[in-house]
């Protein structure tokens, strides 16, 4: 076997899970006047946000460049956790948006943004009901379980840009989940887990809420996000508790989403607290 046979037969090794198609994604996507510029996939990868956030910083990616990797060995979420899943068993993409004009106070939206944006556009094309845990998880059922099977991570890439990566479990079958109370696509029977169709879905509705965000001058209630994010977010009306940084926790009623992106508590004193920035558990009913 040439070594050109044996590339061929590795990406091709898991017939369940065939290569993402660059050139269709490209074609699919990459228009004139439109906010995704270029579309780029690697085979393996630490990170997509790392890779793009370092382009962005050599001045060698322009905003809209989008970021995928069929095997990301070096997945990072929220608080530094790791995020590691089979080759092309998933979704790995990281995008870069320069919200030139919007006032950087509102910058805090675009992860937010893009939960909605992904919650929708998997939704459209897998035919699965999901839902957002605040601030940046999307939960699928499971045999009549919320599972996570997707997070939201959002870095500074300079003064002027910002670079959102996502990771979505696809195909991940019940014996590779990394976590007992992970979930996937599959195991969510979605309709479809054609990865280049959900990615082109997802693509398409990011542009279009963050189009409408932007043209709002990243107003989250005159462009509708507001509304769009706690109508799907399944963290709201639940109590939770927040464990919060310097080893404080919180517990309460989640409440709403405020004008910041925040989560409001109500404690049993009625006290409404923003939060922030923490960890949210969702606690069953007493």
């Amino acid at each position: 076997m040439t070594p050109r046979d044996a590339a061929d037969a590795s990406r091709w090794s898991d017939l369940d899970r065939p290569p993402l198609n660059a050139a269709a994604l490209r074609r699919g996507l990459v228009r004139e006047g439109g906010l995704w510029t270029a579309v780029d996939v690697v085979p393996r990868t630490g990170s997509t946000n790392s890779d793009l956030v370092a382009l962005a910083a050599a001045g060698k990616a322009d905003e809209g460049s989008v970021l995928v990797a069929e095997e990301q060995t070096a997945g990072r979420g929220r608080l530094d956790r790791q995020w590691s899943a089979p080759p092309r068993s998933g979704l790995f993409f990281s995008v870069l948006l320069r919200p030139a004009r919007i006032p950087v106070g509102r910058w805090g939206w675009l992860p937010l943004l893009t939960g909605v944006a992904v919650a929708t556009g998997l939704s459209r094309a897998a035919g699965v009901d999901t839902a957002l845990k605040w601030p940046n998880d999307l939960l699928v059922t499971v045999g009549g379980e919320e599972r996570k099977a997707g997070g939201i991570l959002a870095e500074r890439a300079g003064e002027d840009g910002v670079v959102v990566g996502v990771g979505i479990n696809v195909t991940l079958r019940a014996g590779e989940l990394p976590v007992p109370q992970a979930g996937s696509l599959v195991l969510a029977d979605a309709v479809s887990t054609d990865r280049d169709t959900l990615l082109r879905s997802v693509l398409r509705t990011l542009e279009d809420w963050y189009t409408r965000w932007r043209a709002a001058d990243g107003d989250p209630a005159l462009s509708g996000l507001q509304e769009a994010y706690a109508a799907g977010c399944a963290t709201l009306g639940r109590t939770v508790r927040a464990e919060l940084p310097g080893d404080r926790e919180l517990t309460g009623k989640a409440t709403a989403i405020d004008g910041d992106g925040r989560l409001v508590i109500t404690t049993n004193t009625g006290t409404r607290e923003p939060v922030g920035a923490g960890d949210i558990v969702h606690l069953r009913p007493a």
